[in-house]
């Protein structure tokens, strides 16, 4: 058989294409930079544009600075989430370049491509999403479709409002209900923009008596509309949700929908289980969003198509008034808006599109299947109430077709208890455990990236973890692989919040019992809580007093990050509210929470003796240094005196000190340290021989019990390795008494000679120690 002729490709077509491969190409590498390139735009001032080059630049020059403006300083690429561009998406890439291409046919041509792309795009997605005669509006912002939906409502409803505007509205309200589980913002957005009062805008609540939280209570709603009717007032739409945009709950679209019909309503559904349209095996809740008037699809995120607009498919007989609220228009260029998408849907075919949402929905459940599995996690909610067992068997069902699964971690107060407490720590276990799973989102969002998973606050479960891979596999490339290392990191955090859960109060319980500690009671903080030294010296004035704490702390704070332990230490968050606090991170099963404590107390005690004697030194030294200048003064006019004063002249003494040498004795003096004053240096001449005998070599450290490798705050038996019978108290004071100690004794005092000018030098013997005046001492042992 013959091949069909193959047709000649437009040369600007073809080489747009290339175009385009080449630039994607080059951001994408990220190679192009020589190292002195690389370093001399580092120290570049690039945030401030320069002058246009007069014969202007390359190409690659230009894509070179959008790259760099891309990545920034960053080098380590592999650190950020960007979306993953296939195939497909450089099909949508390609679609802005042929708009702006196809824009400048004549207009008749123009018109008729358009229309052919406008056309074909909406069928697709009509069939795809089994929405029958329904017509499309494309869109960037994904608000914009349900905005010009209304604006149909309200020409429907109010046939003068074309001609007479707001003043038709006066007479009869228009009221907007939506669910309080829609995504926030939404109805305040469409209030401003169409000049509604915000008593327009009707919140109904979700079910709180049985069912689903994240489901619109529909006889509530009942009631509303009723009330509404009888004050005079026009219900004109209903926002649904088809998974909402937190836990990914579908509203009772059936009922809904009946209820929008007996009262002459709009119906307009969203959410993210709209793509599970596309499937064949579709839950019935999901099934009922095919019967409303219109509903708002986001294939971009679903697909992984970058920049591709949002699509609004509604159903209306009347095309008047369908352009009359923008829904519909006469200019051929905005009809280009679906030029990506035709072209994105077209490269992936019936077939390709199936398969992405069907990976997305089995990497749900597989994730769904394993957290059930797991102890101290939860799923969901909807059955903790009573409720016959035919909505409970719909529940299940809705909820095992959702593609988004949300899980808590919650104390399971069954587990055994090791060592910690969870009787009576109730008072606030909400917020601790809303910080708990704060924490857990973001670790699992940092060690496994390509899953997808962000922190949500839900009103009334708390602060959860959401995995959609509907609105992130595709651009992320999540496979199944990832949902397993997630639930391989999730089993292994899963005890250490449930030890630091019941760590928390035990630690409480330990600080207060120590004077010189104050708990910080800080329920945002995911870790075993927050403590503060407080110094004993209450002498001092409030300024005085708060420099000594930060000092003191900033100092502990050190002290302990340096210890051979798991915990973690650090100052808090960057805005706390509480300040020169020591923040304990997350516990493990082996800790010790009284060893803990009273390292740090110990620890803190140490700095605050430390200090208190190095204020004391610094005074002592001054004192010392003057009365070694007088004296000092005053044996030089005693030697002047006695040798005279042509002694004194550097030729003529030597002269007269050759005939007749003077037998001059030398007056030494020693600064005591310890006693803060000047001595004679006799005793030491008289001894030093003797001691010279005597000494013996220092003796050696005392060396710790604990083994090598052994952490510190380790309880006997709770961990693999081995626990010495010294506490880590002693080994943290031997580690500040490490330096060499300054005796007090008179072997060891520091010699002043008579023929020293008035200052005390610098260069001394190993046994003479002198202090320059404003030098500290290194350890609380010199003083001793």
């Amino acid at each position: 058989m013959d091949k069909p002729p193959v047709k000649m490709m437009d040369p600007t077509l073809a080489e747009m294409g290339n175009h385009l491969s080449d630039a994607m190409k080059i951001l994408e590498s990220g190679k192009l930079e020589s190292e002195q390139v690389k370093e001399r735009r580092k120290l570049s001032w690039k945030d401030i544009p320069g002058p246009l080059q007069g014969d202007g630049q390359d190409v690659v020059s230009i894509l070179q600075l959008v790259q760099n403006l891309m990545h920034g300083d960053d080098d380590q690429q592999g650190h950020r989430r960007m979306q993953y561009v296939g195939e497909q998406g450089h099909m949508a890439l390609l679609g802005h370049s042929l708009a702006a291409y196809i824009s400048v046919l004549e207009r008749e041509r123009l018109r008729k491509l358009t229309t052919r792309i406008l056309s074909d795009t909406t069928l697709w997605l009509c069939r795809l999403f089994k929405y029958e005669n329904g017509s499309a509006y494309y869109h960037e912002d994904d608000r914009e479709g349900l905005l010009k939906v209304c604006r149909l409502v309200i020409n429907t409803h109010y046939e003068e409002y074309a001609t007479e505007g707001f003043t038709v509205l006066s007479s009869k309200h228009p009221v907007i209900y939506q669910s309080a589980a829609c995504r926030p913002g939404l109805g305040q957005h469409l209030c401003s923009q169409l000049g509604l009062p915000m008593s327009s805008l009707c919140i109904v609540p979700c079910n709180t008596m049985f069912g689903s939280l994240h489901q619109m209570d529909v006889a509530l709603l009942d009631k509303l509309i009723k009330d509404d009717c009888e004050s005079g007032k026009v219900p004109l739409l209903l926002i649904a949700n088809a998974g909402t945009p937190g836990a990914g709950h579908t509203d009772k679209l059936s009922r809904l929908k009946e209820l929008c019909v007996q009262y002459n309503m709009w119906l307009h559904v969203e959410g993210v289980n709209l793509a599970t349209l596309t499937l064949g095996q579709i839950s019935s809740t999901v099934t009922a969003a095919t019967k409303c008037d219109s509903m708002t699809l986001t294939p971009g995120p679903w697909l992984g198509l970058p920049a591709v607009p949002a699509v609004t498919l509604y159903r209306h007989e009347d095309p008047a008034l369908s352009l009359a609220a923008g829904l519909t228009s006469s200019q051929p260029v905005e009809k280009l808006r679906a030029l990506p998408l035709w072209l994105s849907l077209q490269y992936l075919g019936h077939d390709g599109i199936v398969e992405r949402i069907k990976h997305a929905s089995q990497l749900s459940q597989q994730l769904l299947e394993h957290l059930k599995t797991l102890a101290s996690i939860k799923t969901s909610d909807i059955l903790d109430s009573e409720v016959s067992l035919l909505e409970a068997l719909r529940m299940v069902e809705d909820e095992l077709n959702s593609p988004v699964v949300v899980f808590r971690f919650s104390q399971d107060n069954s587990a055994p208890s090791s060592g910690g407490s969870v009787e009576g720590y109730f008072a606030g276990e909400r917020d601790i455990i809303d910080a708990l799973n704060r924490w857990l989102g973001e670790q699992l969002a940092q060690q496994v990236p390509l899953s997808g998973v962000d922190v949500v606050e839900l009103e009334d479960e708390g602060t959860c973890v959401r995995f959609s891979p509907l609105m992130t596999a595709a651009a992320l490339g999540t496979q199944e692989n990832d949902v397993a290392a997630l639930v391989e990191k999730l089993g292994e955090m899963i005890p250490v919040l449930s030890c630091t859960l019941r760590f928390r109060q035990d630690f409480k319980d330990e600080v207060l019992q120590q004077a010189l500690l104050s708990y910080m009671e800080d329920l945002s903080w995911p870790g075993l809580g927050v403590v503060r030294y407080e110094p004993r010296n209450t002498d001092l004035d409030e300024d005085k007093r708060q420099q000594m704490v930060e000092r003191i702390n900033s100092e502990l704070l050190k002290k302990l990050m340096e210890l051979d332990t798991d915990l973690e230490f650090s100052s808090g968050p960057e805005f706390g509210e509480e300040t020169n606090c020591i923040f304990i991170g997350m516990a493990t099963e082996d800790l010790d929470v009284a060893e803990l404590v009273e390292t740090i107390g110990s620890v803190g005690r140490d700095i605050e003796e430390s200090g208190k004697l190095f204020e004391n030194m610094t005074e002592v030294v001054r004192r010392g240094i003057q009365e070694a200048e007088l004296q000092l003064q005053k044996a030089n006019e005693e030697k002047l005196m006695e040798e005279g004063v042509l002694r004194q002249l550097p030729l003529v003494g030597s002269v007269l000190n050759w005939f007749s040498p003077v037998q001059a004795s030398v007056k030494g003096r020693t600064f005591n340290l310890a006693e803060g004053c000047l001595d004679s240096t006799e005793p030491v001449y008289s001894i030093k021989a003797q001691m010279n005998k005597d000494a013996s070599p220092d003796s050696p450290k005392l060396s710790t019990k604990r083994l090598p490798g052994q952490k510190l705050f380790r309880r006997p038996g709770a961990g693999s390795d081995s626990i010495s019978d010294t506490s880590s108290v002693s080994q943290l004071e031997e580690s500040f008494r490490e330096t060499p100690h300054v005796q007090a004794t008179d072997a060891e005092e520091a010699e002043v000679p008579q023929e020293l000018p008035a200052h005390i030098p610098e260069d001394t013997a190993s046994s003479d120690q002198r202090v320059p005046e404003g030098q500290e001492a290194e350890s609380v042992e010199t003083l001793r």
